[in-house]
């Protein structure tokens, strides 16, 4: 093992020294906010590659021999390009690896590309899993692009996925997981239940959090939820606080003493967690994205935690897990306070220099029930 890594998730510092070693290959330099506490944004190359369908390559194929086999069509991404619903792109992207032997690491969407129900995975060379690069991994990296609900303008450099690496197995048992809650509360406003991780569960009746856009409506009943509408407008993904949310959102209400929803078959919805969560510094931590334990519907496509998240040191207290719904095959009921997903927590490998939230451009610190950056709310 790397004497300057690990064992655990590499920190923002260390990020910065795989990039002078030469271990991660960016195609042009950093952007300034590309490398957050402990991950590392990855930005889109200059095409998309229309494919007739997902795939993996397997063992003994490459991802672009694939491609080459199912390409429909090719996007010029260098002026922008809108991808439409419905459809699979592949995108090449700007930056590849050249892992040490003792470094693995795993991928997910950002938080903002969750929250607007774009589908994201990477794909590496030789691989059976997605989002899953293996240590020592040498080659290039590949985005899977499937938007769900709305389509999206991307270009060259947008950043819709997220890489963070590791040095062996950091996870903390759930025995562990109680000790660290012990000394930092990770959990507060619900009970700390520790299954194969910190369990959370659903707030329908909407007084737990901070108040958002439209707290109020109809005949009083508090926001609970976002539905994502059909047949909207572009959302780019690049732009801040541009769009209005009642052109893409329905808001859910919570009326008189009803405290439940009923998920509609492959309907997107923006949901809140009853407890409010932290993430100690010297700790990552994931959101499992489906567990069929807890019903027939997916959570959270957008998973990372960052170092910081909901500390008080950083302007977090308070802040919730927001989650990304969908129920599958069959209409689903939610209750208020049912268990509806896992964070799971692994050691930092060091603590980073930069907490989540502390002058980094953090959207979603102290975050209630809050939808995409890209919405003014």
């Amino acid at each position: 093992m790397s004497a300057a890594f690990g064992p655990g998730i590499l920190a923002q510092q260390d990020i910065r020294a795989l990039a002078e070693t030469g271990a991660i290959a960016p195609a042009r330099p950093f952007d300034a906010d590309q490398i957050q506490p402990a991950s590392l944004d990855l930005r889109l190359g200059t095409v998309a590659h229309r494919v007739r369908a997902s795939f993996l390559p397997g063992p003994d194929l490459s991802v672009e021999a694939k491609i080459r086999a199912l390409t429909l069509h090719t996007v010029d991404l260098s002026r922008g390009a809108v991808l439409e619903t419905g459809c699979v792109y592949i995108v090449p992207l700007m930056e590849s690896l050249a892992l040490p032997a003792e470094i693995s690491a795993g991928a997910n969407p950002k938080s903002s590309t969750g929250r607007l129900d774009v589908f994201t995975r990477v794909i590496v060379d030789q691989t059976r899993a997605f989002d899953t690069i293996p240590a020592g991994y040498h080659g290039p990296l590949y985005l899977e692009i499937s938007p769900r609900t709305f389509p999206v303008l991307v270009r060259a450099g947008s950043r819709l996925s997220q890489i963070r690496f590791r040095v062996g197995d950091a996870r903390l048992s759930d025995a562990e997981l109680t000790e660290v809650h012990a000394r930092h509360t990770v959990v507060s406003g619900g009970d700390a239940v520790f299954q194969g991780g910190l369990t959370l569960s659903i707030d329908l009746d909407g007084g737990a959090w901070a108040s958002t856009a439209l707290p109020h409506h109809g005949d009083g009943g508090a926001l609970v939820g976002w539905r994502a509408k059909r047949h909207t407008g572009v959302i780019d993904v690049d732009k801040k606080a541009a769009l209005e949310v009642l052109d893409f959102w329905e808001p859910i209400v919570r009326r008189r003493d009803q405290r439940s929803l009923i998920l509609d078959p492959d309907e997107f919805y923006i949901l809140v967690s009853r407890e409010a969560v932290h993430v100690p510094a010297d700790y990552a931590a994931e959101m499992v994205p489906f567990d069929p334990l807890v019903g027939e519907f997916r959570v959270h496509y957008a998973g990372f935690f960052d170092p910081g998240f909901g500390a008080a040191e950083a302007g977090g207290r308070g802040a919730r897990a927001v989650l990304e719904v969908r129920s599958h095959e069959v209409p689903f009921i939610l209750d208020h306070g049912q268990t509806i997903g896992r964070l799971v927590y692994e050691r930092m490998g060091k603590r980073p220099e930069t907490l989540y939230g502390q002058g980094i451009g953090s959207n979603y610190q102290a975050q209630g029930l809050k939808l995409s950056k890209h919405f003014r709310n």
